[in-house]
């Protein structure tokens, strides 16, 4: 992992795109993020298998940024029944492949659904390795600080008996 802050963290990745052929005429190919690779190197594109009409590619390789504040989002993803990757793509013709781009690689379930929102981007989940699950448990061990809930009580004050602003 490399340190820029103090509050940070971050780690390369490789996105791994599988393509199969596809089930429509309208889609002669079909494009799934299926895996990432803990400090891989750069590539684009780079064909890692082929077996018949589907092969796999290692699409791109990115920063996964970890951050001090995000901790309460990956506690969250630590606890699902499989911790994740979010792999977020966007479509854009003639940019590889499978013509798309692939933007930005998270493990924050909360940010992924801030691009899911959009419907400008494709947000796919990929299992995340046990190689970066470590690296993840020991970071939110690190950085996490449990925040104690705090029950809001309302102010017994009578507002209504005053009239004010009347006009």
């Amino acid at each position: 992992m490399v340190t820029i802050y103090p509050e940070s963290q971050s780690l390369r990745l490789g996105v791994v795109m599988k393509r199969t052929p596809g089930v429509t005429r309208w889609a002669k190919w079909g494009w799934k993020a299926v895996a990432v690779l803990p400090g891989a190197g750069d590539a684009s594109w780079k064909l890692l298998r082929s077996e018949g009409d589907v092969a796999e590619y290692h699409a791109a390789t990115l920063d996964l940024w970890l951050y001090r504040s995000d901790t309460e989002a990956y506690v969250h993803e630590l606890e699902a029944r499989v911790p994740s990757i979010y792999v977020v793509l966007r479509p854009e013709p003639g940019e590889g492949p499978a013509d798309m781009v692939i933007t930005h690689v998270t493990v924050s379930p909360y940010e992924a659904q801030d691009y899911c929102d959009s419907g400008e981007e494709i947000v796919e989940k990929v299992p995340m390795p046990k190689a970066l699950l470590a690296s993840l448990v020991e970071y939110v061990e690190q950085h996490h600080v449990e925040e104690p809930f705090v029950k809001r009580r309302r102010n017994k004050q009578r507002v209504d008996q005053k009239q004010d602003g009347i006009g």
